[in-house]
């Protein structure tokens, strides 16, 4: 079991596959890009399954999630899906994507064993969408969003960031075009995951601006407490259902207290936080043939040292000073 100080048990696990992503969205990184992580200092995809079957065997986890950068890069993906789906327990699998590769993977991976995907669209408007991610495939997503509806990775959720000058004023209708296709909607408040540290707490929308705007439309019903458990976001009833919207408000809504995830970046470091600034080691542990025992053990280390809270509730918070592509969301 993954337990912390604070009681908190972590079941849920972030797997990032790789830091590399096709788009570059100007909340997240430079036009310019990153300088990638070397080929040699990312797990393999033996050891993603290998270490995957120890948080699943030995730790108490029962939700994988695969992210980046952007996961559908991995070569690997399908067969690393179809491994971890033969686990006993077997876990439920995600995939947190942009998208842009659904169109020709979504049958595949649902045929190996995926359960859903949470895909990443801010606005309906293509012209936007290539100022927002510097490149023009906002076509692609919506192919793609189509074809993991189509092939069963149900519920799909679509993941909104909303930006001051930008796409602001789209939330009604980023709610409306995801009732009429079946997507579940979330917006997510924007985070200071930007590698240029161009993020302003003064100049994000909140989850407050976000419910306003949404009500001029719709009638909310917020569901009750009990319903959340430990996800990220709140959610409501859109005009009496069966349809709901939810808002995960990271940064003026800290859901800390009820966190359940663990986290492994794309180079085999256990992060406790998206924003924690320690990692903990499990590659050199791998490579240098420890058992899974041992493995387990440095694990459990590392989660029970897990803070309180991620800090973004403080207005003095920094960003970490490693990009989070290799992290993932």
């Amino acid at each position: 079991m993954l337990i912390d100080t604070y009681g908190r048990v972590a079941t849920d696990l972030r797997v990032s596959l790789t830091d590399r992503c096709n788009l570059r969205c100007t909340y997240c990184m430079p036009e310019e890009g990153l300088q990638w992580l070397a080929k040699p200092d990312l797990l393999t995809d033996d050891e993603i399954v290998r270490l995957i079957t120890i948080a699943v065997t030995a730790l108490g986890v029962t939700e994988v999630r695969f992210t980046g950068g952007e996961p559908l890069l991995r070569p690997g993906l399908v067969s690393i899906v179809e491994r971890c789906a033969a686990l006993e327990p077997r876990p439920r699998m995600s995939l947190t994507t942009n998208g842009i590769g659904l169109k020709r993977t979504a049958g595949a991976l649902k045929a190996v064993g995926l359960d859903r995907v949470n895909v990443s669209l801010d606005t309906l408007r293509p012209d936007v969408f290539k100022t927002l991610t510097r490149r023009d495939r906002h076509k692609d997503v919506l192919e793609g969003l189509r074809a993991a509806h189509d092939a069963g990775l149900t519920p799909v959720k679509v993941n909104a960031v909303l930006m001051p000058g930008l796409n602001e004023d789209e939330a009604p209708d980023l709610l409306a075009w995801a009732v009429a296709h079946d997507y579940e909607l979330r917006f997510i408040e924007q985070m200071p995951l930007d590698a240029q540290h161009g993020w302003k707490r003064d100049g994000m929308i909140t989850a407050g601006d976000i419910l306003e705007s949404l009500r001029t439309r719709f009638t909310l019903t917020p569901e009750p407490d009990e319903a959340r458990g430990s996800a990220p976001a709140e959610r409501w009833i859109v005009d009496g259902g069966p349809h709901r919207v939810g808002v995960i408000a990271s940064v003026t809504r800290p859901f800390c207290r009820a966190c359940d995830r663990t986290r492994l970046t794309a180079d085999g470091q256990v992060r406790t936080c998206l924003f924690a600034r320690e990692e903990t080691d499990l590659r050199a542990a791998l490579r240098s043939d420890a058992p899974d025992e041992e493995i387990a053990r440095i694990w459990k280390v590392a989660m029970w040292g897990k803070k309180a809270g991620s800090g973004l509730d403080d207005p003095s918070f920094l960003q970490p000073d490693r990009p989070m592509s290799a992290i993932g969301g």
